[in-house]
C-alpha cells in the first residue's frame, strides 16, 4: 500500500459505510510505521474525526489462563443480540523475529468472529509498554468511526504498565481467578486501583462456592482503597465465562458506569485529559526520532552512548548535551 494507491477520501468513505474491507484496511494503515503512510493516516483521521467519540471505551485485563477470550466472546455474544456493535482490539504478544502476532485472538473467539455485528482485530504488541500497540488509540477512533458504539481492548496480561489501557478508555475492566487472598497478595496494588469494574470469573462448576469467597474478599479489600471517582462505586461481580452466567449483569454495570460519569461530565473530562497526554507522548516520541536522526546528532552518538555505557558520563549530562546540540541544529 504505497501513498499513490491510498485514496483517503474513498477509504473514509468506506470507513463510514461500515465496509468491513475499508475498517481493516484503515487501521492497517495507522498502524503503518512509514513515513507516507503516516501522513495518508493523518489525512485519514482527520476526515473520521467528528465521526467518534460515540462508543463507550472498555479496557479489560487479566492474569494468564482468568479466560478473558472466551469472555470476550460470551460478553461480545450478549451485547451484539442487544443491537450494539462491538469493536475488539486484541493486543496480542509479539514475536521477537517477526514482529508479528502469536497468539491470534480470531482463533480464540471463532464464533464471535463469524459475528456481522462483531469486528476482530488482533494487533503485535510490539515493543510498547504493557503490550498496548502504540497505534491502538487511533483505531479505536476509525472503529467509531465505522459506528462500532462498544469498543473493547484487550491487553497481553496484568502488568506494572497496564496502566497503558486505563489511559485511552472510559473502564478498566479487571477479570480476576476465583482463590482470593493469595492473588489479591501476587496483584499489585496499582492495578486493582485502576479497575472501575472487577469480575470473578469462572464462578461455575466446583468453583462457585470459591468465587463467591472471593468476591467478598475483593469487595472488602477494595474499601481500604480510596475510590477513583466519586460517582462510581467499584463494583465486584462474580460470572462464568463459559455459562455466560453473570455477564448480563456486567453490561447492566457497564451502562450504569457510562450514564453515572457521563452524566457527571466526567468521561469528557478524562477523555479530554487522555488526548493531552496522547498528544505529548506523541510529541515526546517525534522529537526522539527526530533527535536520532540529525545529522549532528548522529556523529556524536555512537561515542557518547559508549561514554554513558562504560561509566564515564553520567546520562543526566549525556542528554543535556545531546538536547542542546539538537536545539542549536
Amino acid at each position: 500500500m504505497t501513498q499513490q494507491e491510498v485514496n483517503v477520501t474513498a477509504l473514509a468513505d468506506g470507513v463510514a459505510a461500515g465496509d468491513r474491507r475499508s475498517l481493516a484496511r484503515a487501521i492497517t494503515l495507522v498502524e503503518s510505521t512509514r513515513a507516507d503512510h503516516r501522513a495518508a493516516a493523518e489525512a485519514l483521521l482527520e476526515r473520521l474525526m467528528p465521526s467518534t467519540g460515540n462508543a463507550i471505551r472498555v479496557g479489560i485485563s487479566g492474569v494468564p489462563g482468568v479466560g478473558k477470550s472466551t469472555f470476550i466472546e460470551n460478553f461480545g455474544k450478549q451485547v451484539t443480540e442487544k443491537g450494539h456493535k462491538l469493536a475488539v482490539l486484541a493486543v496480542d504478544p509479539s514475536s521477537k523475529r517477526s514482529g508479528g502476532s502469536i497468539l491470534g485472538d480470531k482463533t480464540r473467539m471463532e464464533e464471535l468472529s463469524r459475528n456481522r455485528s462483531a469486528f476482530i482485530r488482533p494487533s503485535p504488541a510490539g515493543v510498547t509498554l504493557g503490550g498496548v500497540a502504540r497505534r491502538t488509540r487511533e483505531a479505536m477512533l476509525v472503529c467509531e468511526a465505522a459506528g462500532f458504539d462498544v469498543i473493547l481492548v484487550e491487553t497481553v496480561g496484568v502488568g506494572q504498565s497496564e496502566t497503558a489501557v486505563a489511559e485511552m478508555t472510559d473502564m478498566f475492566l479487571l477479570l480476576l481467578l476465583p482463590g482470593g487472598g493469595d492473588e489479591l497478595q501476587g496483584l499489585k496494588k496499582g492495578i486493582v486501583e485502576l479497575a472501575d469494574m472487577i469480575l470473578v470469573n469462572k464462578a461455575d462448576g466446583a468453583l462457585i462456592e470459591t468465587a463467591k469467597r472471593s468476591v467478598a474478599e475483593y469487595t472488602s479489600a477494595l474499601r481500604m482503597l480510596r475510590p477513583a471517582s466519586p460517582n462510581w462505586t467499584v463494583p465486584v461481580l462474580p460470572c462464568s465465562a463459559h455459562t455466560g452466567d453473570g455477564i448480563g449483569e456486567a453490561w447492566q454495570k457497564i451502562e450504569a458506569f457510562r450514564d453515572a460519569l457521563g452524566n457527571s461530565g466526567e468521561i469528557a473530562r478524562r477523555r479530554s485529559a487522555q488526548a493531552l497526554d496522547w498528544l505529548w507522548t506523541e510529541v515526546g516520541e517525534g522529537l526522539i526520532a527526530a533527535l536520532k536522526a540529525h545529522p549532528d546528532i548522529v556523529a556524536d552518538l555512537p561515542e557518547v552512548e559508549r561514554k554513558v555505557a562504560d561509566g564515564v558520563l553520567p546520562p543526566t549530562i549525556a542528554a543535556r548535551r545531546l538536547i542542546s546540540l539538537f536545539a542549536r541544529a
